[in-house]
């Protein structure tokens, strides 16, 4: 087995047996470590396994018998799991149970040591390190650390204990939003007083004098004089829990995700407590063996690679030292898309933010947005007093474009009309410095043509942010032919100081996600006007597991933005887009949905789907698949990314495309369909799916 993982960087369990005041006997302390500095967190691999086990193995032998056993991790680290970069050379279900059935066979012998076990866990605990933490019997937890399971957000199930564990510990329900819930809303991890506020954890603890302060409060509980209190668990809503469970796998991701069912399954059979323990185990190494011999977990392991990687180091960046400081931020309009960009500047860059609008009411109305927001984070305890102070302070409105006199960036977030937004930049050029950035918020109009009249035109860059712009996570950086290094290298800087993975894409219509989602609305339309029924055509596509069903999309979009984009599509490619007329319907009426209440058309729009050419749900599927297998090979003849990587991950981050099937990409080679249309697959065979 240590052969499959040839390149596993060891996680070494080394124990010291320390004396501790009011301990009769030794503690034995386990740390677990991987060597490297906190930028690579210990994991467990089969060699990380079996150094665990030897350190068990040395101290059952010990004589005589220490009085407890401790686990601990490396500063600011306890473990996070499963060392999944062996997965993709796992290639039979025989290896895949063996790694399965030895992490449950190591982490089990703190379960059932005759010995008192303790886990202090000084950092983050995520899968399979937080599946450790639950075999012993007592836990502490930093204050700074975090816990999760991650698992069913990348396809797979917490598979050494934890479907069995945290129920017991925490209650049902409690363990669904752990393993379900948190996981398919974006990964959303625990933080330690929440941990221990739900029973993860017995003690919190600073994480100044973390390791004593848990010595002290071991020995407390040792010698009876500190109760460990665990709530009686009641049962009687299982039924009810598992049915939300089902309920929110089936919202997030259509009953499409495998992972995410089986670990529904694995979490009802956990009603039967610490007597259905070896039982439930068992089926935890059928679901592991099952899941890691799945396409769909390369396909999540490859997203997961993509998100923590390529979206750290940008492919076609530039040279980060030729980023400009910026010091002053100016911010052209005053609408929600505006207010909510100045918001995240003075938050993340702490300079000065200018709105400027057409008249005083706008400019109040958007300044009083970002203090209201500011005042809320306060209310919340995410802002001290001095911090609030202070980012209001550097909030501002002006009717001037004068204000901006000495900004560095001025970001533009008016109307879609290019005619206005060329104006606005003659209007901001003519005032700001001649190293001012001049950036453009536009999703789907060119930034050379908006910067064709400047007098520097090598300034100007696209900052296409996505809304709601503190949530999602992507910043479409869009070079135009005359953009240069400098602004480019600015525009990265400032991305990242933002907290956003920046994709670089070429100046092309509306760019990636906003060009795929609008040829894939397209096809739903075009079907529904053919006389599909909005509900098949509201359906048709729940096996891809997307998080929103199209006409969701279409309301979160926006109906005028959805049809501006579309129109703007077709103009540069009439043949592959159209604008269909129910759209367009909507639009005259100004209607937000096609629904009026969920699954009940609204009556102004009846006879939307009134055509006589329908399409079955599968044909409109296929038909919506091949799609975006045709406009992904466009993109990349035309360049408009560096490499298709870079689509899966804008898809990933910016249109919640789901981890476990991938990116776009991963998907259409899975199922033939890019193949089938363009003559070609994406990705290489085995990058993420089994090797052929």
């Amino acid at each position: 087995m240590t052969a499959v993982f040839a390149d596993e960087v060891v996680t070494t369990a080394r124990v010291r047996y320390l004396r501790v005041p009011g301990l009769t006997g030794e503690l034995a302390l386990v740390t677990i470590d991987n060597g490297h500095d906190h930028t690579r967190p210990s994991t467990f691999g089969p060699a990380g396994l079996a150094s665990l086990d030897a350190a068990l193995d040395e101290v059952e032998a010990r004589t005589p018998a220490p009085a407890a056993i401790a686990v601990t991790g490396k500063p600011f680290v306890f473990a996070v799991g499963a060392d999944l970069s062996g997965v993709p050379a796992i290639t039979s279900a025989e290896d895949a149970r063996e790694i399965a059935e030895t992490g449950h066979r190591v982490f089990r012998r703190l379960k059932d040591s005759p010995v008192p076990t303790f886990a202090f866990v000084n950092g983050a605990a995520m899968g399979g390190g937080l599946e450790l933490a639950l075999h012993c019997r007592y836990r502490t937890i930093a204050s700074t650390a975090v816990v999760a399971f991650p698992e069913v957000f990348l396809g797979l199930v917490p598979g050494w204990g934890g479907t069995q564990l945290l129920p017991e510990l925490i209650g049902i329900d409690a363990a669904v939003g752990v393993i379900v819930e948190n996981a398919l809303a974006q990964n959303k991890v625990t933080p330690g007083p929440r941990a221990g506020q739900l029973g993860i954890a017995d003690a919190v603890f600073e994480p100044a004098d973390f390791l004593e302060r848990s010595l002290e409060w071991a020995v407390g509980v040792l010698s009876g004089e500190v109760a460990v209190r665990r709530p009686e668990l009641d049962r009687s809503g299982w039924d009810d829990a598992i049915a939300r469970a089902r309920g929110i796998v089936a919202a997030r991701t259509r009953n499409a995700s495998p992972g995410a069912l089986r670990a529904v399954e694995l979490l009802d059979l956990a009603r039967a407590g610490d007597a259905g323990f070896t039982a439930g185990t068992a089926a935890e190494d059928d679901a592991l063996t099952e899941l890691l011999m799945s396409d769909e977990l390369r396909a999540g392991l490859y997203a997961f690679d993509l998100v923590n990687r390529r979206a750290k180091r940008p492919a076609g960046a530039p040279d980060k030292s030729l980023a400009r400081k910026v010091t002053k931020v100016g911010v052209v309009g005053a609408g929600l898309m505006a207010s909510q960009l100045a918001l995240l500047l003075v938050r993340r860059l702490e300079v000065p933010v200018v709105l400027t609008d057409v008249d005083q009411a706008r400019v109040d109305k958007g300044v009083g947005y970002v203090h209201g927001e500011l005042q809320k984070l306060a209310g919340r305890g995410r802002l001290s007093p001095d911090a609030l102070n202070r980012l209001t302070g550097l909030v501002s409105g002006s009717l001037s474009k004068d204000a901006f006199a000495d900004a560095d960036l001025v970001i533009e977030a008016v109307f879609e009309e290019l005619s206005v937004k060329q104006q606005v930049f003659a209007e901001v050029e003519a005032v700001v410095s001649a190293e001012c950035v001049l950036a453009t918020n536009t999703s789907a109009l060119s930034v050379a043509e908006m910067a064709s009249k400047l007098q520097h035109p090598e300034r100007v860059v696209g900052l296409h942010f996505f809304n709601p712009v503190a949530v999602l996570p992507l910043l479409e950086v869009v070079r135009a032919g005359q953009t240069d290094d400098a602004t480019l290298a600015t525009a990265f800087a400032v991305g990242r100081q933002l907290g956003k993975s920046c994709v670089l894409v070429a100046d092309a219509p509306a760019f990636v996600v906003n060009r795929l989602l609008t040829r894939f609305l397209g096809e739903v339309t075009a079907a529904v006007d053919a006389g599909t029924p909005v509900a098949v055509a509201e359906t048709a596509l729940d096996p891809l597991g997307l998080p929103m069903t199209p006409f969701e999309l279409l309301s979160l979009v926006g109906p005028p933005v959805a049809l501006h984009v579309a129109e703007r599509m077709h103009e540069a490619f009439p043949d592959r887009f159209g604008v269909g007329e129910g759209l367009r319907r909507m639009v005259e009426l100004g209607k937000v949905s096609v629904f009026a209440e969920p699954g009940v058309i609204d009556p102004d729009l009846a006879g939307l789907d009134s055509g006589d050419a329908p399409l079955t749900a599968e044909k409109l599927r296929a038909r919506a698949e091949r799609a975006l297998a045709e406009e992904i090979g466009l993109m990349l003849d035309e360049g408009v990314v560096q490499a298709v990587q870079d689509i899966d991950l804008a898809m990933l981050l910016g249109a919640g495309w789901p981890f476990w099937l991938g990116g776009i990409s991963a998907y259409l080679d899975r199922t033939g369909v890019s193949e089938t249309v363009t003559g070609r697959r994406f990705l290489p065979r085995g990058v993420a799916s089994l090797p052929a």
